[in-house]
């Protein structure tokens, strides 16, 4: 069983940055392509980057393109979120995710989750 811990959540400022991480308890074929979902209150969980194994393949929701950056770390066994430019419709729990095929965006394709961590931006 994969176990996800995510960190670095907080409050901060519209204008600030945040560097959220993801570490894996191991990696199976099924947890090998890292994503970061939201969820803000009331609203549904919404996919908002992804990264294939070897971190040379990414891609991201139109609302956080050219703010977000989605990297990793397979020697540390860790997925990183760097946001910059937060916005305060950007405030949500943030929650990493692993699966087995890149490119998808819906929360059921997702095959391990981590507990979440919150992100709350100040206007």
């Amino acid at each position: 069983q994969v176990q996800l811990v995510e960190s670095g959540g907080g409050l901060v400022q519209a204008g600030d940055s945040l560097r959220l991480s993801c570490t894996y308890s191991t990696y199976t074929f099924s947890a090998s392509i890292g994503a970061w979902f939201r969820q803000a209150p009331g609203l549904e969980r919404e996919f908002v980057a992804g990264i294939n194994w070897g971190g040379g393949l990414t891609y991201y929701a139109d609302s956080v393109k050219g703010r977000f950056t989605i990297s990793r770390d397979n020697t540390r066994k860790t997925v990183f979120l760097q946001m910059n430019s937060l916005k305060p419709e950007d405030t949500a729990v943030y929650y990493c995710a692993a699966g087995g095929k890149y490119g998808l965006r819906s929360s059921y394709d997702y095959n391990y989750w981590g507990q979440g961590t919150q992100v709350t931006v100040s206007s």
